[in-house]
């Protein structure tokens, strides 16, 4: 299940680091052209040199909603970190360290982490129902006219099993090398606490309860936008929704709303 709690407290990377101290004009910023149009949004393509697996999916998903919650203020630390010392402060925590004071007892660290622990295992149900074309994180306004969206485009990835498929630990690396280099996040302002939104696309008949459909939900064209397209390259035989060439493979498939909406917090 997502998230596995670390044995101690995890380090900062460059890549998590990265992007927290930026105070300049947004760097995805979308100006409108014709059309509601937005050209001016940014995208990051990354492509894997083998297929993955459908867990592995889910876990690019979890760990792109703790990157983007962390680098855009509505966590004070790092998602794992957070985690940690939060556990931590609970009553029956045996205390071997010190923690930051007043983070671990926040009554609205505890409600965040269970919210978002209920996120992770919900998506985690739904990637094992259905193939997930795209997921959205949807930061600040609502599900119509979000102030920030964040689309996880999984449309060119080739799905293959345990044995065959690449191991996710370098797959995500990778994905995290990526977004680093492109550097999509240090010149975004800082922002107030904002509500998180998460859309998932999956098939209508998937018959998963917990995430409500939206069968007529259009994906929003204004505010600051910023695509991550993962795809899977080499000679795999496995099949995507790219390589089957039809534009009519995902007819049948809808958006699917959190019922939550994640509130960050700042200490």
């Amino acid at each position: 299940h997502f998230p596995t709690e670390p044995a101690e407290a995890p380090t900062v990377t460059p890549e998590l680091a990265a992007g927290r101290g930026g105070s300049s004009a947004a760097a995805f910023h979308c100006p409108q052209g014709p059309a509601g149009r937005a050209p001016g949004c940014r995208s990051v393509s990354v492509v894997f040199p083998g297929p993955v697996t459908q867990q592995g999916c889910c876990h690019f998903a979890c760990e792109l909603l703790k990157h983007v919650l962390y680098q855009r203020h509505q966590l004070p630390l790092p998602y794992e970190q957070l985690a940690y010392f939060c556990r931590r402060a609970l009553p029956h925590a045996i205390k071997k360290k010190p923690h930051p004071p007043d983070l671990g007892s926040s009554r609205k660290c505890q409600q965040l982490l269970m919210e978002l622990e209920g996120v992770f295992r919900h998506l985690e149900a739904m990637f094992n129902l259905t193939l997930v074309p795209r997921v959205l994180i949807l930061v600040g306004g609502n599900a119509m006219s979000p102030k920030e969206l964040y689309e996880i485009n999984l449309e060119g990835i080739s799905v293959g099993n345990a044995e065959e498929s690449l191991q996710t630990p370098s797959c995500v690396r990778k994905l995290f090398h990526s977004l680093f280099l492109a550097d999509v996040f240090s010149e975004l302002q800082a922002v107030p606490v904002m509500g998180t939104i998460v859309m998932v696309q999956g098939h209508r008949d998937c018959g998963i309860d917990w995430f409500r459909p939206k069968l007529n939900y259009k994906v929003p064209t204004r505010g600051r936008k910023l695509t991550v397209n993962l795809s899977c390259g080499g000679n795999s035989s496995t099949n995507s929704s790219s390589q089957q060439g039809a534009t009519s493979v995902w007819d049948n498939y809808i958006w699917f709303q959190a019922p939550v909406t994640v509130k960050g917090f700042h200490e």
